[in-house]
């Protein structure tokens, strides 16, 4: 029996690498960029036809507007202009699902609001309203145990503890900034332990100290040289 298979793993796609289509059959949910950090319409059309193919739960990823630096940097906005932010991405996926016949499974926040819902109670809340609002069917995928999901429970809607196959974690349960040397895993042996791991609900931090994490779902970034290998190898364990 395949025991990495128990907790679903998701993955970032429909920012333009050319690995898309590959890593689909080997994912269970797939988290599509709304154009605002990468993609446009085509990307999105095409990547929701793969996964429909495959059966591959669909999600939108909003994120700043930012494509100049991938929407890993923080752009300051009021709550009003996240939650607009978040609701316009999600709407353009949901009309492009739409025309497929598909429908959105979940939310999942990119990069810089990705980590500032985690940390900031107002901007969790701000994006946990967005998406109640618009369909409150939708899942919120967050850093686990973090504002992103306390936010997205006290609003009302389902969540999933998310957790990284990828990146490497500190001491609070947090994901070590990328501009630190080590933060992002590239051996397919680290995560493959690293997903052995969060299946028994623990995670190792950068200091080798296990610490309790839930695991709803797990993520492979699609933008990572080896995440096709990485997504073969867990799927095939």
């Amino acid at each position: 029996m395949n025991s990495f298979r128990k907790i679903p793993i998701n993955c970032d796609l429909g920012e333009g690498m050319p690995v898309d289509a590959a890593i689909i059959p080997f994912i269970d949910e797939a988290n599509i960029a709304c154009g605002f950090h990468a993609g446009n319409s085509l990307t999105m059309r095409t990547t929701i036809a793969h996964c429909l193919s495959h059966q591959v739960k669909i999600g939108a990823h909003p994120s700043y507007l930012d494509r100049e630096n991938f929407g890993r940097t923080v752009v300051p906005l009021s709550p009003i202009e996240i939650y607009q932010l978040v609701q316009k991405q999600i709407h353009i996926l949901q009309k492009i699902a739409a025309e497929s016949g598909a429908k959105l499974n979940h939310v999942k926040p990119h990069g810089a609001l990705y980590n500032e819902s985690a940390k900031n109670e107002t901007v969790a809340h701000a994006i946990a309203k967005a998406v109640f609002d618009l369909d409150p069917s939708l899942i919120l995928f967050g850093l686990s145990q973090s504002h992103s999901i306390t936010q997205a429970i006290k609003m009302g809607l389902r969540v999933a503890n998310e957790t990284f196959a990828d990146r490497a974690y500190v001491e609070d349960g947090s994901l070590m900034p990328r501009s630190q040397i080590g933060a992002v895993h590239e051996e397919v042996d680290q995560v493959i332990l690293q997903v052995n791991d969060l299946q028994n609900g623990f995670v190792k931090t950068s200091l080798g100290h296990k610490i309790a994490l839930t695991s709803d779902t797990i993520c492979i970034h699609g933008d990572g040289p080896n995440a096709l290998a990485f997504a073969k190898k867990i799927h095939g364990l």
